[in-house]
């Protein structure tokens, strides 16, 4: 397949997934750029550009449906704009992987604990937890020097801590523009622009996808958008610690 038309695919298919259950752009666009040769600065720094896009048409799409609760976008904006700046500037300057394997394993533990929490879950908004900011915080820096991990950490937390899916989902996606316009910003003055020849692809897949995510999270019932979730986090984390054990 045309380098173009594969990255429009994933483009539209991480984002469809992304909108609906608030994870996994980042993580599925960042390794469809990596699989095709891009050093992990400038996967991450093209998949943050596309992001900015994106997640303005699925925070409106979001925002439209009313699944946003703006308590918890300010606790998660604020710090995960912090956090983003900071993993931009790490990893265009120093090469980080190390810590990502306990990261992988947390979430594989976290996915487990949803799968098993969804049958007692949360139907209404609760309201945000004083530990949301440092969840910002530590996202956004994962999510800037990992090119994803944003949605797996925030709407991963939430859920498994008891926060209703469709005002978790909503949120995350919601903060995560503010999140990916600082990423995007300093991945621009640490190291350039990005190749218009992926972005554009990435853009044009995501945007079209992007409005389907805030109908399909106020439609689909809470415990079956609970047990994706852990689906989800599950097989993603599963891959992605075979991936970093295998390159130790």
């Amino acid at each position: 397949m045309d380098i173009w038309w594969l990255l429009f695919a994933a483009g539209f298919v991480a984002q469809l997934v992304d909108g609906a259950l608030g994870m996994a752009y980042g993580v599925l666009t960042n390794t469809a750029l990596l699989a095709i040769g891009l050093p992990p600065a400038h996967a991450s720094a093209l998949v943050h550009t596309a992001e900015v896009f994106t997640t303005s048409a699925s925070a409106a799409s979001h925002i439209y449906h009313r699944n946003v609760d703006w308590r918890m976008v300010a606790r998660l904006g604020v710090t995960g704009v912090l956090g983003a700046i900071l993993g931009a500037w790490v990893l265009s300057n120093i090469e980080v992987t190390a810590a990502r394997r306990f990261v992988y394993a947390y979430l594989l533990i976290m996915g487990l604990y949803i799968l098993w929490k969804s049958r007692r879950i949360t139907p209404t908004p609760r309201t945000p937890a004083g530990w949301a900011a440092a969840l910002g915080f530590g996202a956004g820096f994962l999510d800037a020097t990992g090119g994803g991990g944003w949605g797996p950490i925030t709407t991963t937390t939430l859920v498994g801590s008891g926060h209703a899916p469709r005002y978790s989902v909503g949120s995350v996606n919601t903060a995560e523009f503010c999140v990916t316009v600082s990423a995007a910003t300093t991945f621009f003055t640490e190291i350039g622009a990005v190749p218009l020849e992926h972005l554009i692809p990435l853009v044009l897949g995501g945007v079209l996808a992007a409005p389907f995510g805030g109908w399909f999270v106020k439609h689909v019932p809470a415990r079956g958008l609970t047990t994706a979730v852990g689906v989800l986090i599950v097989t993603l984390s599963l891959v992605q610690l075979f991936r970093a054990l295998r390159s130790t």
